[in-house]
This record gives structure tokens, sequence and C-alpha cells, in this order.
């Protein structure tokens, strides 16, 4: 019965567009098919396969339904706005978040077309909507590059919401159609007019809460990305606006526009370090049909920060155009060095980390037919690329260290210097490997390990001070958890190369208790323990210590973090007795919550722990050790804002002041349970 009632709902679709069909037909059909190939029409609509699969494993498609996967439906819609915008046709997006968390993405671009798909018997726009694998971005006719899924942004975005409209100005009318989870509910139709030269698109959808885990949309995580995308395509203009109710004020709405692109995202990304020299190098150029854009600049910090992007889509694991800029700046400065006597002919080449330390780096191309390694788009594998990038920026880059000699020698001398402590580095390195037959393989003194040598079974508590060390290794299941304690606070990475790391005790006792060694030498394969636990006291040093060895993690051992191995431990906050029975409490909310249900007593004993120390042995075990009934937060680390996470480590644990005040002025209203 309900087959053939969708039958009848279908003809009845069918009969209600035949007009509009019959017109847009004919309009087709009075185009010159030569034409085609070299305009943005409906043919250029491509179609690949059919649109089955999404809603079934949506992961395959957006990566994960978390919340990286319900933002990822903005940034495809934004992509397609932006394509537009490196085609030359579009200068301004608008992004709303609507009441309810719906999303409204707004461009001046040329519009999806609406004319008739000669293939598909339909209009294009619906094509691109309903049809995986069908858009402008295949054939080569309507985009010369482009970024999103491959072409399936649209259609896959369609998949996977409640319900999506299209609004399109083209000639002087309003288009508009419905989808329900991707199934089209009327045919394109006319709903207005327009003025006859406007032209754009407007896309609303509702995530489907039946995919994602949560469909409320957060604005600072919009803000990062957005941000991003303006940088990367100069003189863009997008705006981003919260339309939801109880807003805070400074998160209504963000307007990004950068005339100078990518030299205002190296300045913006060095704006709490100090740059080593004012100008930010900025080299332009095309090769082999690859259009390379570069922007650059050193600071007196240690930490590179290099960003590798494709037709605007972030590479985190790099790629060809990432190895031809390594390639070409290594090669430009050793010459300069030693053609100009910076170096000394009896010292070596200077390395690539050498080179890079401390420097800021975005890596821009854009390319027709781009090749990503992986589904998820993480690295470029097009050679092409490398040969363009390296010839481009060897040929301006020697240019530009002639044409400023006084900033070509600061670069070469502090190249030399990280040469020098990266050599020491290497020694104590060597030196920590050298066994001898009495010492074997040996683990720090401190460490108390477990008997199980399965990693998957195994974790290691990196616990604050001595005494609470003590309490922990009483308290542990022997079988299967390690303790470390640690003295004091640790270094911090921030501000130190790598020699002074690797001659710091607490941190040398890390890297040898977890077993993959750090920076070059990690290998992930030679984890010890598959999870990390840092346990500090819930007090501003507590967190102060975490927030160092977080550091120390994110800098030197990042995929710890990224393969969900680092995690935080929350011991209580409160003990509650009463009538000989204890609860215990992990804020102040929940304290209160056993209190309502309790009763407000004066004989009610509250102790509020300042210190994992204050814990005897089986109290630490039971609130905070115990698998059974512990808390434990795992670190998860965002790549899709991974510029703006560098800049938060540099902010709180660098060297400039000022940028911490701020951050923690704007950021102190949300936190909870903080003693000072």
């Amino acid at each position: 019965m309900s087959e053939e009632m969708n039958e009848m709902n279908q003809q009845e679709i069918d009969n209600e567009g035949r007009s509009i069909l019959q017109q847009l037909n004919e309009n087709a059909e009075a185009d010159e098919l030569s034409k085609v190939e070299a305009e943005y029409g409906a043919d250029q609509i491509q179609i690949l396969e059919g649109l089955e699969a999404v809603r079934k494993r949506p992961g395959m498609y957006i990566g994960t339904t978390s919340l990286r996967g319900l933002h990822h439906l903005v940034y495809e819609i934004v992509d397609n706005s932006v394509d537009e915008a490196l085609a030359g046709y579009c200068d301004k997006i608008e992004v709303h978040i609507n009441p309810g968390n719906s999303i409204t993405v707004i461009d001046n671009g040329r519009g999806i077309p609406v004319g008739i798909n000669h293939k598909a018997g339909k209009p294009a726009v619906e094509v691109v909507f309903t049809v995986l694998h069908a858009g402008g971005k295949f054939g080569g006719g309507g985009y010369k590059v482009s970024g999103g899924l491959h072409g399936v942004g649209a259609s896959v975005v369609n998949a996977l919401s409640t319900w999506l409209e299209v609004d399109i100005c083209h000639e002087g009318q309003i288009y508009n159609q419905r989808y329900e989870r991707g199934n089209i509910c009327y045919p394109l139709k006319v709903i207005g007019s327009c003025p006859a030269d406007k032209t754009g698109t407007k896309v609303t959808f509702q995530p489907d809460p039946q995919i994602f885990d949560d469909v409320v949309y957060d604005f600072d995580t919009l803000k990062n990305r957005l941000r991003e995308m303006a940088f990367l395509t100069k003189g863009l203009r997008i705006e981003l606006y919260d339309d939801r109710e109880d807003v805070p004020e400074g998160k209504k709405s963000q307007v990004f526009h950068y005339e100078g692109g990518i030299k205002e995202f190296v300045t913006y990304l060095n704006d709490n370090k100090t740059p080593l020299y004012e100008k930010v190098m900025y080299f332009e150029g095309k090769k082999d049909n690859v259009y390379v854009e570069v922007a650059m600049q050193h600071n007196d910090g240690f930490n590179e920060m290099m960003y590798g992007f494709v037709n605007n889509i972030n590479t985190p694991e790099g790629g060809t155009h990432v190895e031809g800029f390594k390639y070409a700046i290594t090669k430009t400065f050793n010459d300069y060095g030693r053609s100009n006597k910076i170096m000394k002919d009896s010292e070596p080449n200077l390395s690539g980390d050498d080179v890079r330390e401390c420097l800021t780096a975005i890596i821009s191309v854009k390319i027709e037919d781009p090749q990503f390694e992986g589904q998820t788009k993480q690295k470029l594998g097009n050679t092409v690329a490398k040969g363009a990038v390296s010839s481009v920026v060897s040929e301006q880059l020697t240019y530009f260290l002639e044409q400023n000699p006084a900033i070509a020698k600061q670069i070469v001398e502090k190249s030399v210097l990280a040469q020098r402590a990266r050599d020491a580095a290497r020694k104590a390195r060597d030196m920590a490997r050298r066994k001898t037959p009495l010492e074997g393989s040996s683990l720090p003194g401190k460490l108390a390990d477990c008997s199980d040598k399965d990693p998957r079974n195994c974790e290691i508590y990196i616990v604050e001070g001595d005494s609470a060390g003590g309490s922990a290794k009483s308290a542990r299941s022997r079988a299967t958890q390690a303790i470390l304690p640690l003295r004091g606070k640790i270094l911090n990475v921030e501000k130190a190369r790598l020699d002074k790391i690797y001659a710091n005790a607490e941190i040398k006792a890390m890297i040898t208790a977890f077993g993959t060694g750090i920076h070059d030498d990690f290998d992930i394969s030679k984890l010890r323990y598959h999870k990390i636990i840092i346990m500090t006291d819930a007090d501003v040093d507590g967190a102060h210590i975490a927030t160092l060895m977080l550091t120390f993690l994110y800098r030197f051992m990042p995929e710890l973090i990224k393969q969900g191995y680092v995690y935080l431990a929350q011991p209580p906050l409160y003990k509650l007795e009463k009538n000989k029975k204890i609860w215990y409490a992990y804020s102040d909310d929940e304290l209160n919550k056993i209190l309502n249900e309790v009763g407000r007593d004066q004989n009610n004993k509250i102790q509020r722990y300042k210190g994992l120390g204050e814990m005897d042995a089986e109290q630490l075990w039971e609130t905070t050790m115990d698998p059974e009934r512990r808390i434990l937060l795992r670190v998860n680390m965002n790549e899709d804002a991974e510029s703006e996470l560098d800049m938060t480590f540099t902010t709180l644990m660098g060297d400039k002041v000022e940028p911490r005040r701020e951050f923690i002025e704007t950021n102190a209203k949300y936190v909870q349970n903080l003693d000072i």
C-alpha cells in the first residue's frame, strides 16, 4: 500500500513540475552544445553514481558523526561558495546559525545552474543535491580548481539532513526546491523575482538527529574554520552570525576579510610571538599549471608552525607541495650561507629542521586535478606540485635574501645555533641509549611498573609529587597500572630547545617510560601503555603542571593525543560524611545534588580536597584509580583547528604576557572549581 502511495505522490510531483521542466528544456535546447564544455551550465553537472549508502554509512563520507562531522556539513556547503570565489564570481559569503541549530549559507556567486541536465533529464540543481558524485567539479568545464569532498558535498549534506532547502537567483527569478532526508518534496519551482543582475545561492539545512550524536553547533568551531577560509581566499568576505537566543555579545557575529590573504594569515599566527624580522616573505607564481602561494616569517621561539593547503583544503599530513617547500628553503639557505661566508667551511650543511626552527609558514597551491592519498584528503600526491613549489620558492627566496642581507644573516645565524643545539641533543640522546651489560634496558628509577606487558592492558599514571606518588603506588592494581611520580613542575618546552629538553630529568623519565622516543625518533608501535593518565591536584598549580605536560606531549608526541592515548584523571573535590556513610563529589553542582538528597544537616562533615596527598591509598583507589568507578577525561585534538591550537599553546606557555592576560580575562568566566 505504501509503495502505491509513493508512486502516486511521485506522479503528482512529476505532473506538477511538467510545465517548468518543459520550459527549462526549451531554454536548454536553445543553447549551442559547443559552448557547454567551456561554460558553467547545466551540462557541466556530470553524474558519476547514485546517492545510496550515505545515510547507512555516513562515516565513509564525512569521517565521523560526532561534533566534528556535524560541523563538516557546514564546511561542505561553504566550500561550494568558496569555489565560486576561486573562480572569480563570488566575493561575499554569509553563514547563519539559526534558532533550532539549522544552518543557512548565502553567496553572491553565479548560482547553481537551474537548467536541464541532459543526461539526467532533470534540473541541474536537483542533480547536485540528490546524486552522489555530481557537480561542476568534474570534467574541468565548471571550475578550474575546487575543494570539498570530491564533489559529493551538497548531496551528502542533503542526505544527512532532516530537511534542506535551496534558493537560487537566476535571470530575475528565484528558484526553490526542498528535500527531506535526501528525498525531493516538490519539483524545482519559481517562488519570486529578484533584480535581473542578481545571482547567488542560498542553502538552509537542518542536521538529522538520527545521524549525529549532537546537533548543537559551536560558534567558535565555525569561526576558526571560516577565518582560515577567508585567509586562504584573498579578498573574500565571510560573515558569521549566531541568531540563536541567549547568545553572548561577543559571539553574535564575526566578519573575516583579508586583502593580504596568507600574508595576513602568517601575521595572525605570529601575533603572540616576537617576529625575528618585520617583513613577511611572500612568494607567488605559476608553473606547470600549478598556482603557488607561500608566506613565511621566522620568530624568536623554537617551534615550527607550517600548514599546507590544496585548493583551500588543509593537508595535515603534508604531501608533495610541502616537500617541495622544504627542499627549496633548505637548499636556498645553505647556498646563501656558504656563498656569503656566514657558515664556516668546517660546519656541515644545515638540515631542514635547523632552517625551519621557529618558522611560521603557509604553503597554498591551486591545482586542477588534485590527487590525495586516502579518502580523508590528508596528503597531496601530485608529483608536479613538488617541482612547482620548489621552483617558485627557490627563485623568489634567493632574490629576497639578496635584497635583504640583514634578514638573511639573522635567519642563517639562528639556524646555525639550532644546528648546534640539535647536535648537542643528539649526543645526549646517544649517551642515554648506551647501555652497559649491567644496565640492560633500565627504566626510570622512580617508575613503579606494572607486571602485564601487553600495552593494550596497561596504563601509566603521571602523578604530581612524591607524596601522591606514594599513595598511588600503594593503591594501584600492580598488574596493569604503572606509577611515575614527578618532582615539581617539568620544563616548559615552549621556551626551550631540544638539547635542554633532553637534559631535563622529569622529561627524560617520561620519554623512557613511554618507550616511543620523541620528535623525529617517535615510533608509536613502541608505546608501552595505551592509557597515559595525567593526575594532578585540583588547584592552580596542578592545572599548570597538567598544562606543562600537555604542552610537551603536543609539541613532541602529538600522535599520542591524536590516537586517544592521553587522559586527565578527575580526583574528587569534596568528601561528605553523614551517619557513617561517605559520598564523593567531583564538582560544586554534584555536591549540591548530594546535599539535596541527604539533607543539609549540621552534622554533615564536608572535606574540600586541595591535593592528592590528602587522600590515603584506599580513598585514592576508590575515587580516582578504580576503573569501575573513576572518571577520566580523554584529551582530543581538533585537527580542523590545528592553527588555533598552536596559537593557544603559544599564548598560554610563550613569553608574551599581554596575550596571556587577555586570554585569561576572556575565558575566566568559564572556569569552575578554581582554588587560588
